[in-house]
């Protein structure tokens, strides 16, 4: 016990003091919410997989798809490295950088606003922002109760206070540069708990050939009567799989605190090196967490079975990976502590920021407030950020006292729905906006309804659904790929908006700029 204390109360006052030397950074907008935009590549990358990375990944879904899909479930890391990583830093972080900076956009609903000349979207995309953000901050407190009860007998609710204040500290204090500095740190402690926590389990089987021979030989009702499903390349079912890869992968693409990283990166090479850095800390960590949920079903833990005759842990999915830490050594569990309040705070310090920021920039400047001077902003920003964390912990302690209310069950869906319906909304205008002259304002406008109308939709009339987008996650696959249909089509039949503003806007890409040889031959 003494030696969790020592390891948390260290962690926490890194994580102040960075904080608090980060102060220079925050003292007009562009500071506080971009760092200046001169984050350098480390910083960048490390930033935007804590952000990916949180306690809803490690305790949630590692435990949830690990258990349905057994060692398949690694497929959904490798998806988040190679879709969510890769190939988002590729197709989005240079564009991203060069335009919002052009158009000096701190948000992506003020990218919205400016790329389409329009207050009203970017108004709609803040709405849209703040409806769903809040329940999914809310929901990053949900990995870390069993695993406090576990590890120091204390109860959830004092966990989600002292997280929320020694958050809302740094975060204050230091804005993004502190937030990228200490995601650092905690991308560093995610790197290497994650790697020991797989070995110490696999070793507790046996080791690796073991381990998986063992999940060959269980059964469940689940599987179909397919044998060694849950140590098979693709699963018991691998449609639903597809879904599952699809959302967290695609997903961050339209997500605003995952986007926003790229507006705040320094330089061409730091883009370089944050692609490369930003996939490997995403095959480790997120490869790693959906690895070693693949092997859940081998936890001592108590189960149930349904009547399908599926066999499912007693306590929830949640119950799954914390049964499998339960018999490691202290230091190891302490590690893992540390471990997922690292994921927990990288990601909460993400959302406030994103959320404060476009309350702030988007709603408030200009519409609610008519003069706010870069003090006020600051002000109102840092403001938010206390009621966001508030607001946030207060949704979770009341889901945690009140589990069997009706309007607790709406919340806990809200946050399922939460990444599908953002994803939904955002992910093809964004995209479409960066990259194509023709993509309209009505265009827009039909994806966020359609977005988040259909995830709301699915929340409510859930039975009505066919039956393979009755899953949330499913659903929000479904939003995304959708919209990346409909933006162009309605663009194809909608007014387009003033010519000579949007070649003008997109004449920044083609803005000459002198490079080394080593970069370009010159002919």
């Amino acid at each position: 016990m003494v030696l969790k204390i020592i390891l948390t109360v260290l962690f926490f006052a890194v994580m102040v003091g960075v904080g608090l030397y980060c102060r220079r950074h925050a003292t007009n907008v562009n500071g506080f919410v971009l760092g200046g935009r001169s984050v350098g590549p480390w910083l960048t990358a490390f930033a935007y997989g804590t952000s990916y990375f949180s306690a809803v990944i490690f305790i949630g879904y590692a435990g949830q798809f690990g258990w349905k899909y057994g060692i398949a479930s690694t497929w959904i890391g490798i998806g988040n490295a190679l879709i969510g990583s890769l190939l988002a830093w590729v197709v989005l972080g240079r564009r991203t950088r060069i335009m919002t900076q052009y158009m000096g956009a701190a948000t992506m609903p003020d990218f919205f606003g400016k790329r389409f000349g329009s207050t009203g979207l970017k108004i709609g995309a803040s709405a849209i922002t703040f409806l769903f953000l809040i329940p999914y901050t809310a929901s990053l407190y949900n990995g870390l109760s069993r695993l406090f009860e576990m590890a120091f007998g204390i109860d959830y609710v004092w966990c989600i206070v002292i997280m929320s204040v020694l958050t809302g500290i740094y975060v204050i204090a230091g804005g993004y540069m502190a937030t990228a500095i200490n995601d650092f740190i905690q991308g560093i402690i995610m790197l290497g708990g994650i790697i020991a926590v797989i070995a110490a389990v696999l070793n507790m089987n046996g080791g690796f050939m073991s381990s998986l021979t063992k999940m060959a030989g269980i059964t469940d009702a689940s599987a179909s009567g397919m044998p060694g499903a849950f140590a098979s390349f693709f699963g018991p079912d691998p449609l639903n799989l597809l879904g599952v890869v699809i959302l967290t992968s695609l997903g961050t693409w339209g997500l605003p605190q995952m986007v926003q990283k790229f507006y705040a990166i320094k330089s061409e090479e730091s883009i370089k090196k944050g692609t490369v850095i930003s996939t490997l800390f995403a095959i480790v960590v997120a490869g790693g967490c959906y690895f070693l949920g693949g092997f859940g079903r081998l936890a001592e833990i108590e189960t149930v079975t349904d009547a399908s005759g599926a066999v499912l842990p007693a306590g929830g999915f949640d119950a799954v990976i914390p049964g499998m830490l339960s018999s490691l050594p202290d230091l190891l569990i302490a590690v893992v502590m540390i471990l997922v309040l690292s994921a927990s705070m990288s990601t909460l310090s993400s959302l406030v920021i994103a959320s404060s920021s476009t309350l702030t920039i988007d709603f408030l400047k200009g519409n609610i407030v008519k003069k706010m001077d870069e003090k006020k902003q600051v002000l109102f920003i840092r403001i938010f950020v206390v009621v966001f964390i508030a607001v946030s912990a207060l949704i979770a302690v009341y889901q945690y006292k009140s589990a069997n209310d009706d309007a607790v069950k709406y919340i806990a869906q809200l946050m399922g729905v939460s990444w599908g319906a953002l994803a939904g909304a955002f992910l093809a205008p964004f995209l479409y906006g960066l990259y194509s002259k023709r993509t309209t304002k009505a265009a827009c406008w039909v994806s966020f309804i359609f977005g988040s109308g259909i995830m709301i939709a699915n929340m409510i009339f859930r039975p009505y659904f066919p039956a393979i987008l009755q899953s949330p996650i499913n659903c929000g696959a479904f939003a995304m790929l959708a919209g990346l249909i409909i933006v162009p089509v309605v663009s194809l039949f909608t007014p387009k908006g003033n010519r000579e503003e949007i070649d003008k806007m997109f004449a920044c890409y083609d803005k000459k700029v002198e490079v080394s040889q080593k970069t370009s031959l010159n002919d």
